[in-house]
């Protein structure tokens, strides 16, 4: 029997985190490089436009440790170029993706292949002679899936947006 003095590891968890940053050059690497030098890895990255033209908004879906985030969390809110950054993991948020899905369809199985889609909320968006196309929108939940359905025909490709995310009401998201 061996001892050892060794807390167990914390689980290597999602999380989404929402940033409202000034739109320059070089934001988003000084912001990579908080993520990396922890040992965060990005899953997604999301920047789209603010009202205000001179910032944008941000959406970093990141897998790590709790611990971690909250370190890199202070980091980010202290670099010159970062308004604010914010845990959105737990918050009561809308969030979506998007994802193209090609589907391997012989023309035998194409009605079955669009309803299939029809069922799942797809829109189809382009019909090759063995391929389907389709748009799904949803959390991150149903667009795992939609895949997981479509496996069985062959996915051929699959394009996702990675998560976007609005606060509630009149509140404003950063």
């Amino acid at each position: 029997m061996s001892t050892t003095n060794e807390a167990p590891q914390e689980a290597f968890e999602k999380h989404t985190i929402s940033l409202y940053v000034a739109n320059k050059p070089g934001v988003l690497i000084r912001i990579a490089l908080v993520f990396a030098r922890r040992g965060y890895n990005i899953d997604s990255l999301v920047v789209s436009p603010a009202p205000d033209p001179d910032f944008s908004t941000m959406n970093i879906v990141a897998s790590g440790q709790r611990k971690t985030l909250d370190q890199i969390l202070k980091q980010l809110n202290k670099l010159v170029d970062v308004v604010h950054a914010t845990d959105r993991t737990t918050d009561d948020v809308i969030h979506r993706e998007l994802a193209l899905i090609k589907v391997h369809c012989e023309p035998e199985l194409r009605g079955e292949v669009l309803q299939l889609s029809k069922a799942l909320d797809c829109e189809t968006v382009d019909l090759g002679e063995r391929s389907v196309t389709l748009q799904a929108t949803g959390n991150s939940d149903k667009l795992d899936a939609v895949s997981r359905v479509f496996e069985r025909y062959g996915l051929l490709e699959m394009i996702r947006t990675g998560k976007v995310l609005i606060a509630r009401g009149e509140t404003l998201t950063p």
